[in-house]
Parts: structure tokens; sequence; C-alpha cells
């Protein structure tokens, strides 16, 4: 593709978003508030769960009731066809949008599993694994004949990457495997002008941090104190970030890991 295609597709990327924009475990959380902040900027999302049905459509609801386009789809990202499955099930959901370009794709989709080396099963590595690090890979593998030139894939890590955190030690790995995914993508999808890039979110207010979080005084303030921007973050908060990676105006970014902790331990 030569400097003057590259331009074109610059200036389409600099129109009104259109499109779709898939996010992977978009009905709870970091990945709901993701939908929603790319269904407020025109793209419409399809918002990817496993089993929440009713979030799911609680989040497609929100963006449908705010003037916004959305439809949801489940997949099991556990499955070792995962990345077949998941197109599979999107077609089935997407209906005459099927053809439509994939603008942005991002993969949120994860899991934690509590427990230091000696506590974390092989089983729980193989788990972790497949759907923080493979199912992402083989999905972007089978989307890219779905992508739009000029399109973003945002890979959503964690602050866990940077910060060792031995009780959460088989997740860190997953995550750091997802970030070593993004340059090496980032390289090859650059002549089509697709960007590649990965954030970490930090400790977030969530239902996957409820259960040693939310009631627990001295766990957030330890977090708070941590943080330069004192404060714990809101999914809302990794949303934007989300969104300003997909927009025009970060066009020349790409292959990068963006740190959005807020500061945790600089």
């Amino acid at each position: 593709m030569s400097d003057t295609d590259l331009r074109d597709i610059e200036a389409l990327d600099a129109r009104k978003p259109d499109g779709i924009a898939v996010v992977t475990g978009g009905s709870r959380g970091i990945g709901a508030a993701i939908a929603d902040r790319l269904g407020a900027e025109g793209y419409t999302v399809a918002v990817h769960y496993r089993q929440d049905e009713a979030a799911a459509a609680d989040v497609v609801g929100k963006i449908v009731a705010a003037g916004g386009a959305a439809f949801s789809f489940a997949a099991d990202l556990a499955e070792p066809d995962s990345g077949t499955a998941f197109w599979a099930a999107y077609d089935a959901a997407a209906g005459e949008l099927r053809d439509a370009p994939v603008r942005i794709l991002v993969n949120n989709a994860g899991i934690v599993v509590d427990g230091v080396i000696e506590e974390t099963s092989a089983e729980d590595v193989n788990r972790l694994l497949q759907i923080n690090a493979t199912a992402p890979f083989l999905i972007i593998k089978e989307a890219l004949p779905r992508l739009a030139d000029g399109g973003r894939v945002v890979n959503v890590s964690s602050g866990a990457a940077r910060l060792p955190m031995p009780g959460i030690i088989g997740y860190t790995m997953s995550k750091g495997a997802l970030e070593a995914l993004t340059g090496p993508l980032a390289q090859h999808l650059g002549p089509r002008g697709i960007t590649v890039n990965a954030i970490r979110p930090g400790t977030t207010d969530t239902d996957m941090n409820a259960h040693w979080l939310r009631g627990n005084s001295e766990a957030i303030a330890g977090r708070v104190a941590a943080r330069a921007l004192r404060r714990m973050g809101d999914p809302t908060d990794v949303g934007d970030v989300v969104v300003l990676l997909a927009s025009h105006d970060a066009r020349w970014i790409t292959g990068q890991i963006i740190d959005a902790t807020g500061g945790e331990r600089l």
C-alpha cells in the first residue's frame, strides 16, 4: 500500500465514526464502559459475553436508549476453536450487518485466578492463557478479513504486567503474553493503516474485584495512596482511554503499551 493510499485511509478515518466496534467481555465492568463510550461515538457496538445474557442486554439497551446502535452475542473463549466460534456467533447475531467493516476490535475479556505459584495448578495456567491470550490471538487472526483498513485493535492488559503481584502470578503471565502480541501485530498490520495498542488498567472498582475490594476500606486506602492521582479507578476511566486510542487523533500511535493506572507506584 502506497503512502497516498494510507493518507486516503486516514482522511476517511477523520470522518464521523461508522462501522462496527466489537468488544469482548462487554457485558460488565470495564467492557461495558468501553461499549457504552464507543456507542456514544457513533459506532454500532457488538457486545460479546460468555453467559450473562441479561447484563449484555442491559448494555445494548443503554446504548440504544441513548440513540446508538448495538447488539450482543455469546461465545465461550475457553474453547480451543474460540476464534472460529466467536465469529460464527457474531455473524448469527449481526444479521445484515455481518458484512459491515469492523473498525474497532477491543480484546477486553479476561479472567483472574488468585494464588501464588505454589497454589496455581496446571489447569489454572492453561485456562488463564487460553482466555486471556490465546483467544485474543485467534479472534484477531480470524478477524483480519473483516477489519477495515485504518481500523483499530486495542488489547486490554493489566497494571499487574508492570507491578509485580505474586498473588495473581498466572494472570500476570497471561497478560504479559497479550502485551507481547501487540508490537509484532502492529508491525504486521501497519501497511494497512491498522493501529494495534494495549492498555494497562490499574485496580478498578468492578465485579471482578468486588470480593476483595468493595467494603474493604484498608485495601481501598492502600490502592489510592499508591496512585499519583489519589483515587480508585472507575470503568469509565479505562473506557475513555480506549476511545482515545480508537480515535482519529491517535492515528500515529501504534505498538504501544499505555499505562492507565492513574500513576500507580510510579
